[in-house]
């Protein structure tokens, strides 16, 4: 109608990007979970084996460091999600607020050629360990570096949802008090 201010529409590819990053988020949380118990599990298992029963699982411990640096990848990226990283703030939020929207655009950049490392180099190692296979378990050493890779993807699907929201200024790093 005339007269009437029109609202803007929200960018359709910035929804979509969004759902799917949390939705991807949602099922690393699930697997994040899992994984701490079965290696939690595991471990308490070996611990009554080993001193219960005075026999040793040999593949207990192989398994639970496994599980330990594929949780601790993407525990990472559950953490980016919800912008639990630390960081130093106390000269972005000294800035004015147009400095801190291009030094947030800075960090999302930085961060994402980041990501790009560790996918281009993790899947470089992962291929250079492909005919390796683990001692205990016999499994290829590619499948455990694979998580490096995987989880480069991860961040950068999270990275670019907030490049976009910072760059539609839709999103703070932090409120007017200084929290995030």
């Amino acid at each position: 109608m005339p007269g009437q201010e029109q609202m803007p529409k929200p960018d359709k590819g910035l929804g979509y990007l969004r759902k799917f990053s949390q939705g991807l988020n949602t099922c690393i949380q699930v697997m994040v979970s899992s994984m701490g118990i079965a290696m939690a599990v595991i471990v308490a298992v070996q611990v009554f084996f080993r001193y219960g029963l005075n026999q040793s699982l040999f593949w207990s411990e192989e398994v639970a460091r496994f599980l330990l640096i594929w949780l601790t990848f993407a525990g990472a990226t559950v953490a980016y999600y919800h912008r639990a990283h630390p960081g130093v703030d106390g000269l972005y939020r000294r800035l004015p607020p147009g400095l801190q929207q291009g030094a947030a655009i800075l960090v999302h950049l930085a961060s994402m050629a980041l990501f790009l490392v560790m996918v281009i180099s993790g899947s470089q190692f992962a291929w250079f360990v492909r005919l390796q296979i683990t001692p205990a378990l016999g499994l290829p050493k590619w499948i455990v570096m694979a998580i490096v890779p995987v989880t480069g993807l991860i961040f950068m699907v999270h990275g670019l949802v907030f490049l976009w929201e910072t760059l539609s200024g839709g999103v703070r790093f932090f409120d007017q008090k200084g929290r995030p």
